[in-house]
């Protein structure tokens, strides 16, 4: 039976040693337009058994941060959150596990693709229960190198360095889950753990990529949750795959406790790991997708333009038209037979329409 029910979506740990990053969101009829449905007004705050108390602060679409938090592992904590419309949730008092350092990021090339794996241990055996997520900054170009811009909406000049919108560098977040258990082993030690796979024509490998895998360590309970959701979201599908599972998770409604909401919430510390990847050192036959730029070409657009058929003394100002209107991005200047310049698309010109151009201090 459809339903329009929303309920409430709760992304994200309680971090020790960093700050906290919370993501509440509303789940959406996959029949509609909406794509998200983030909730902008709500009051979170972390509690710990022992009384202490941090509020963390909205950052915009449904995001809420916390200042870098130092728990103590003798004490529990949860989340108490009151959405908006009044409405109050709170999670399970969880124990903190810190996580034991990452030893190593490293790929293999494979068939499909690019396989960023993990490996990690803990001496004293008591970590057993892994989760990984990881950030890709990864570095585009745009189809064509602007070398003008355009000053004040009526005249242009070259580019400074600093101006350039050439080169740009891209975030992109976990797509998939990652988990990893030494349970059944005798020492707690993973072994060449998947991380990601990034298919090889993919535009994240077309320059460079950079990798910072952040590694959890869980409970049992958080560890088969999160394993539970991972068979449901990407496992489903075939006749022999195993179907879809209702989630329970550690946060509950306390407005109605009926009630479903989706998510669990882990605290403790996170270890991270950063890999490089250079496209130089991948096959030479993996090509990039770069449908992205499909459509780009080159314009050359005059300053005093007088189209055939125009009657006498009419002129069209082509330049002031399209590029001083930010309709077309300049590209370079044009000297003969007419004064003008060469421009294309923004999409095409410019990657700051995507990302950032300033080059991330990580960045090789």
């Amino acid at each position: 039976m459809a339903t329009n029910s929303s309920y409430l979506v709760v992304d994200g740990s309680i971090n020790s040693g960093d700050s906290s990053l919370i993501t509440l969101s509303h789940t959406v009829n996959i029949a509609g337009n909406a794509r998200s449905n983030p909730e902008l007004g709500a009051s979170v705050s972390i509690e710990g058994s022992g009384g202490d108390k941090y509020t963390l602060s909205s950052k915009g679409n449904g995001n809420y941060v916390s200042a870098p938090l130092n728990l103590s592992s003798s004490q529990k904590y949860r989340l108490n959150i009151t959405t908006g419309d009044g409405k109050q949730y709170v999670s399970d008092f969880v124990p903190v596990k810190n996580s034991p350092p990452v030893d190593s990021v490293n790929y293999a090339i494979v068939s499909n693709g690019l396989q960023i794996n993990a490996n990690t241990h803990d001496a004293t055996n008591n970590s057993r229960y892994y989760r990984w997520d990881y950030v890709i900054t990864y570095q585009v170009r745009s189809a064509f190198e602007s070398k003008l811009i355009v000053i004040n909406g009526d005249t242009s000049a070259f580019r400074t360095p600093a101006q350039q919108i050439y080169n740009c560098w891209l975030n992109d977040t976990s797509a998939n889950i990652a988990l990893g258990s030494s349970a059944k082993l005798a020492s707690d030690v993973i072994s060449k753990q998947e991380i990601s796979l990034i298919k090889s024509n993919s535009e994240l490998l077309r320059i460079g990529l950079s990798i910072l895998v952040k590694q959890h360590v869980l409970t049992s309970d958080a560890f088969n949750y999160f394993e539970l959701l991972k068979k449901n979201s990407e496992q489903v599908g075939g006749v022999f795959d195993a179907q879809p599972s209702e989630l329970t998770g550690n946060i509950h409604c306390l407005t109605n406790p009926t009630e479903p909401v989706i998510g669990y919430i882990i605290a403790g510390g996170v270890s991270t790991k950063r890999l490089f990847v250079d496209n130089k050192s991948l096959p030479a036959t993996w090509l990039p997708d770069l449908s992205y730029y499909n459509g780009c070409a080159l314009i050359t657009e005059l300053y005093d333009y007088i189209p055939p058929g125009a009657p006498a003394g009419f002129i069209e100002h082509q330049v002031k038209e399209y590029i001083y209107t930010g309709i077309e991005t300049p590209i370079d200047t044009v000297l003969n037979p007419k004064l003008g310049v060469i421009a294309t698309k923004p999409y095409c010109g410019d990657c700051t329409l995507r990302g950032t151009n300033k080059k991330p201090s990580f960045w090789k």
